[in-house]
């Protein structure tokens, strides 16, 4: 059984950066294709960042590109999203996820595993 367990959420500024760390236990993240995903007040989970682990390959959010970076230190066993120039509509809850398959896809439904999420709020 995969855990994931994520950390770095808090309160922030606009413009600000924050970085969230992803670490799952039970399974090497080398192994798993690591995605972000994010849940506001009232609204779907919706898909942020996502990072294969096949190729590297990486997709993100409209929303968040250019200002949203995930990555993966094998090493550390972990996944981070690196987030600048933040706004307060990026204020939601951040999940990570992970999926066996190799697709970098968005789809919640195809990932396998959850973390517990973390907040993140970015004041005006």
């Amino acid at each position: 059984q995969v855990q994931l367990v994520e950390s770095g959420g808090g309160l922030v500024q606009a413009g600000g950066s924050l970085r969230l760390a992803c670490a799952p236990s039970g399974r090497t993240s080398s192994t798993l294709t690591m995605g972000w995903f994010r849940q506001a007040p009232g609204k779907e989970r919706e898909f942020v960042a996502t990072n294969s682990r096949s190729d590297g390959s990486t997709n993100y959010a409209d929303s968040v590109k250019g200002r949203f970076t995930i990555s993966r230190d094998n090493a550390k066993n972990t996944v981070y999203l690196q987030m600048n120039s933040l706004k307060p509509e990026d204020t939601a809850v951040y999940y990570c996820a992970a999926r066996v398959g190799t697709a970098a896809t968005m789809s919640t439904r195809e990932y396998n595993y959850w973390g517990q999420g973390t907040q993140v709020t970015v004041s005006s």
